[in-house]
């Protein structure tokens, strides 16, 4: 890359950091009306094939409505992010307009067990950060971004909210041991496929390969798991939800707490399925389906409706043994 190159790129990270929320959203919808209109990005066929994924039940017109403002919360999303990561931590805390079930977080961490951030591709997730570093030590895997200029830009970000970044590997995961052992903090984001290996865990009916990590750090530390998200108001501003796991991920192995995990995810994405970021291939985690966003639409659904039939006779032979 160019220096030139590197240079554009810092400016636009700067530009667009600089907007306040209601412009980088307002350029957010406008961006999404282009690919809703046009409807010619892969992303956006990616999005409509997880939606009939996990929607077969609905009909087309209606995959068609929650795709188009899952699209245009998604986009909205992104642009948010520019300006969360370029404001000061008092400017992102004083965006959190309503906070439902703080009370979970308050009694957690008097409990000084440490505690395990379950926060999923929904809504404007960036905007938590500060929040929680006002009143816990944060310790964050993070996966350096390729683009050095982006990199160095929510390095920066992250250094504000006073969080304490490690590697997404084995060393990562001892610091983040240890800091739940001393009481702190650190967030997950489970919905993702592992770079190697995982575990296959259903997920929308599928067997996905996944990481079980946050299950593990849960059960092993004993320490408290809270779910949650923020979305965006009408004030411009953001309302975060903060919910407890269920304690049964205490009793349960490493796999089976995962999957209570993806449940109450799942039923966060039933409930508002418009604020899900549906553009990951997740679904590609299973050995049969790793072609699906790559072939047709009706060849992609004819697979992952084999697969997920065969899951549902694997459990109907499991129930009656």
């Amino acid at each position: 890359m160019t220096e030139k190159h590197k240079t554009i790129i810092s400016r636009l990270l700067n530009f667009f950091s600089r907007h306040p929320i209601p412009i980088a959203q307002f350029t957010g919808r406008f961006l999404a009306g282009i690919v809703n209109f046009l409807r010619i990005t892969k992303t956006s066929e990616t999005i409509r094939l997880n939606i009939e994924i996990c929607f077969p039940e609905l009909d087309k017109q209606q995959r068609e409505l929650i795709t188009r403002h899952a699209i245009r919360n998604e986009v909205q999303s992104y642009m948010e992010f520019f300006t969360i990561w370029g404001s000061t931590a008092q400017k992102n805390i004083a965006r959190i307009h309503h906070i439902q079930g703080e009370h979970y977080f308050h009694e957690a961490i008097e409990q000084g067990k440490g505690l395990v951030l379950i926060v999923p591709h929904f809504g404007t997730w960036e905007i938590m950060n500060a929040w929680f570093a006002q009143y816990t030590q944060m310790t964050i895997m993070y996966k350096p971004i390729k683009n050095n200029e982006a990199d160095q830009f929510v390095r920066a970000a992250r250094s504000r909210e006073d969080a304490h970044l490690v590697p997404t590997d084995e060393s990562g995961v001892r610091q983040i041991f240890k800091a739940l052992k001393q009481g702190g903090t650190t967030v997950i984001l489970p919905d993702h496929t592992p770079d190697q290996g995982g575990e296959l865990i259903e997920y929308f009916g599928i067997p996905l390969y996944s990481s079980n990590l946050s299950a593990k750090l849960i059960q092993k530390t004993k320490a408290k798991a809270l779910f949650l998200y923020a979305t965006r108001n009408d004030q411009h501003g953001f309302d975060m939800t903060i919910e407890p796991i269920d304690e049964s991920i205490y009793q349960v192995s490493a796999n089976e707490g995962t999957g209570i995990i993806f449940k109450h995810l799942e039923q966060l994405v039933q409930q508002h399925p418009e604020h899900y970021h549906w553009s990951y291939k997740r679904f590609k985690a299973n050995p049969q389906l790793k072609k699906i966003y790559n072939i047709p639409n009706h060849e992609a659904m004819a697979l992952v409706n084999t697969v997920r039939n065969e899951m549902i006779l694997g459990n109907d032979v499991l129930v009656e043994n």
